[in-house]
């Protein structure tokens, strides 16, 4: 098992169809003991007590600096460590240009940037005192690409803020031992793109994905498994892309 013996801690877990919770299956599958965060705190609970008794789930709003410290205090009672930190959470809205008001603009940045830098910070110290933690981000293709399908181009912004600050703090934190990367998924089916996707547009993004099919969450909890192992125990600033090709630079 990749991960024996090491606590996990997952923001954005809840979602019953959400990358978070099927990594958070995956690494309990591996022998991690899992800490699920998310903004709905019964949602979390719930989730935890579905992977066993031995995982916990806890309230977090990822966008409030003081939320995310309440949340990595219950962590590390509840545990006594946290080995990896997946800074999952996000949420996307599909407007135009012209149409992203400054309430749009601040809440897409708030959760999906803002969150990535408060719960790090949440955590970084006690990763810092132990001299060993391994954080993954949650970016997007969106960010490489210049926007998505179901992301405007304030998500693209955001995600893009992501690969910088994942990048910095790999080139800070490395001398603590801590290792920062970043994942850049493609499509992948969710409940943020379960309403969306018609059988016409599923057709036709699948004609420029080389692999010809959209992803699965458990296609980017792989990725997330291996950056959160000892497998990729020197690897540290990297992006994986996690898109079937449909982005090949």
């Amino acid at each position: 098992m990749l991960l024996d013996g090491k606590v996990a801690v997952i923001s954005g877990g809840a979602s019953p169809r959400g990358i978070g919770l099927a990594t958070a299956k995956l690494f309990a599958e591996h022998g991690a003991r899992i800490a699920i965060l998310d903004i709905d705190a019964a949602g979390a609970q719930r989730a935890a007590t579905e992977l066993g008794p031995q995982h916990r789930g806890f309230g977090c709003d990822v966008a409030d600096l003081a939320s995310c410290q309440s949340a990595a205090t219950q962590v590390l009672d509840a545990f006594g460590k946290a080995d990896v930190l997946l800074a999952n959470a996000g949420i996307t809205q599909p407007l135009k240009f012209m149409e992203i008001s400054p309430e749009n603009w601040d809440r897409v940045m708030d959760v999906n940037l803002r969150g990535v830098f408060y719960l790090s910070q949440a955590f970084v110290p006690h990763m810092r005192e132990r001299r060993q933690g391994s954080i993954a981000c949650m970016s997007s293709v969106s960010a490489q690409r210049g926007g998505g399908i179901f992301g405007g181009p304030h998500y693209s912004a955001a995600k893009a803020g992501v690969l910088g600050l994942a990048k910095a703090m790999a080139r800070e934190l490395g001398p603590d031992n801590i290792r920062v990367n970043c994942v850049t998924p493609g499509l992948i089916q969710t409940d943020i793109t379960g309403g969306k996707l018609t059988d016409e547009l599923r057709a036709e993004i699948t004609k420029g994905i080389p692999l010809s099919r959209l992803g699965d969450a458990k296609d980017v909890a792989g990725a997330y498994l291996f950056l959160a192992s000892d497998l990729s125990s020197y690897i540290t600033g990297a992006v994986i892309d996690v898109n079937g090709g449909m982005l090949i630079h």
